[in-house]
């Protein structure tokens, strides 16, 4: 064995004992779910920048970088300002409210189950391809530094994220990603800084990546380039990326975890700051990749990149390697421990009964089962872009983070235009994809019909097609015309009083009459 991988081994091992040794402290639902509101102002910024910083803030960003240019660092300024967001607007009604789930606004406000279910779909689309996506990196990077087979570096990704969110609960997550956050910046940073001397310097590794994109017939100009990948791109990349986050859940679970209601907007504003860092070491490595090794995309980059931290030495290419594993691993944690709390609390029949120990015990029975079935998902798929596929699942959610943001914001806002807002930004952002991906294939392009009538659509769309632009102006647009086409009833009078005054920012003063 290798001493790379016996630096990874170690690392993890603590980090899974260290788990199990905090499942001490979690004796109820409130300690696992969110730490038993007890966390300060670092610990809550570390947890909640780890939610952004996994595969897609890692090898998601440099793998794109890789193979598109450096247009994809702009998901730096996207997870700033996504962090920044909720936590200027969002993280204290979520905690006023006394949530775990999005979706809860809604049976607050209104008393909607369908609401409630239909945010949770959206969501949990997210979280399935997060959850998808974490084993799957680290099946990728154990596989490549290993010579493990797939399927067994997917297997222990799975089995990590599964018992560190079983043991450690969000509480866990945070105080990991202390360390994590601090690991992972330094680590990979000083790994670029070698693989740049290593190449020469920057005027090396710039000259050698001219090289390496005439080599692949790719335009150098548009590669180096911030607006390569073109507005259309950038302008979907922060609908995606930044408008989606309010609805994620995982936000309302460390909203309800600090210690006081304080440290919320400071906690997020320092996030963002090392979420935004984040995406731009990975870019760094990724440019030092594809100048060493090629503008290859899809698996064989993201090897080429572990490559890329072995190359710098033993030691130091396992520490890198071991940071980003546990970033993963402390990224699909707290989202996996949100998917289970949303499917408990949003579908589960009676859940509102349940006591703090049923709560628990299904919480921890859900997080097995899910974790499961999305490690084996990883096993099965063939994933080409990390990045992209997530970007995919931040669009399903903006619909509900639109309706929310209504709630809170619009007092009249009604729950028929909510539901249906979300309804129509979901299904027609799901609607685009699902025609994209079918009859985006030139062999439409003569094929007559449908499939040639929607070829010749994207064609004229370019990036315009992408499917945020649906779920965000959708709901948008649907949400304040059926409102006042159909307001809520004067019986909504009550709920609506208790609901904006446990908010507490403005006391109610609109009339129904």
């Amino acid at each position: 064995m290798s001493i790379t991988a016996v630096v990874i081994i170690l690392y993890l091992g603590f980090f899974a004992g260290f788990g199990v040794y905090l499942n001490r402290s979690n004796t109820s639902a409130s300690d696992w779910a969110i730490g038993g509101g007890t966390l300060g102002v670092f610990m809550l910024a570390a947890g909640v920048a780890g939610t952004r910083i996994g595969g897609a803030g890692t090898y998601g960003v440099a793998g794109d970088v890789i193979s598109d240019g450096i247009g994809h660092l702009w998901y730096s300024v996207n997870s700033f300002a996504a962090l920044f967001l909720v936590g200027l607007f969002f993280a204290i009604p979520y905690r006023r409210l006394k949530v775990v789930s999005v979706g809860q606004v809604f049976d607050h406000r209104f008393g909607s189950y369908r609401c409630q279910w239909l945010t949770s779909l959206c969501v949990q689309a997210e979280y399935l391809v997060v959850n998808i996506i974490e084993p799957y990196v680290i099946g990728s990077i154990i596989s490549g530094v290993t010579g493990l087979p797939f399927v067994v570096g997917v297997a222990i990704g799975g089995f990590l994220i599964i018992s560190f969110t079983v043991t450690g609960g969000l509480k866990g997550t945070a105080v990991a990603n202390v360390v994590h956050c601090t690991v992972i910046i330094f680590g990979l940073l000083l790994v670029g800084m070698v693989a740049m001397n290593n190449l020469g310097g920057w005027e090396a590794v710039v000259a050698q990546s001219g090289e390496m994109l005439a080599a692949a017939n790719k335009d150098e100009v548009r590669w180096w380039s911030f607006t390569g990948i073109g507005w259309a791109t950038i302008i979907a990349l922060f609908i995606a990326a930044t408008i989606h986050t309010p609805a994620a859940s995982v936000y309302a679970n460390y909203a309800s975890s600090a210690a006081k209601q304080d440290y919320l907007i400071p906690s997020f504003f320092l996030a963002g700051i090392v979420a935004a860092i984040m995406p731009l070491v990975a870019g760094f490595i990724g440019i030092l990749t594809m100048a060493a090794y090629g503008s290859e995309s899809g698996l064989s980059s993201y090897l080429n990149i572990a490559q890329l931290a072995i190359d710098t030495g033993p030691i130091l290419g396992g520490i890198a390697l071991a940071a980003v594993l546990a970033a993963v691993i402390s990224s699909g944690a707290p989202i996996l421990l949100a998917s289970s709390t949303m499917f408990v609390n949003d579908w589960v029949p009676g859940s509102k009964n349940f006591s703090s120990e049923q709560q628990l015990r299904a919480y921890k029975i859900v997080t097995v089962i899910y974790g499961s079935v999305a490690a084996i998902i990883a096993w099965l798929g063939n994933i080409s872009s990390v990045l992209q596929l997530l970007l995919l699942g931040f669009a399903m959610v903006v619909p509900p983070a639109i309706a929310v943001t209504y709630v809170f914001y619009w007092r009249r806002t009604s729950e028929v235009a909510a539901f249906c807002g979300i309804a129509t930004g979901f299904v027609g952002g799901l609607t685009m994809w699902l025609f994209n991906t079918l009859y985006a294939g030139v062999e439409n392009a003569t094929a007559g019909g449908f499939a040639q009538w929607w070829y010749e659509l994207i064609e004229y769309l370019g990036e315009w097609r992408d499917p945020s632009f649906l779920t965000l102006l959708l709901p948008l647009i649907t949400i304040p015309v059926l409102t006042l086409l159909m307001p809520n009833k004067e019986a909504d009078q009550q709920r609506y009083d208790e609901f904006y005054t446990k908010l507490g920012r403005i006391q109610p003063n609109f009339s129904w009459k």
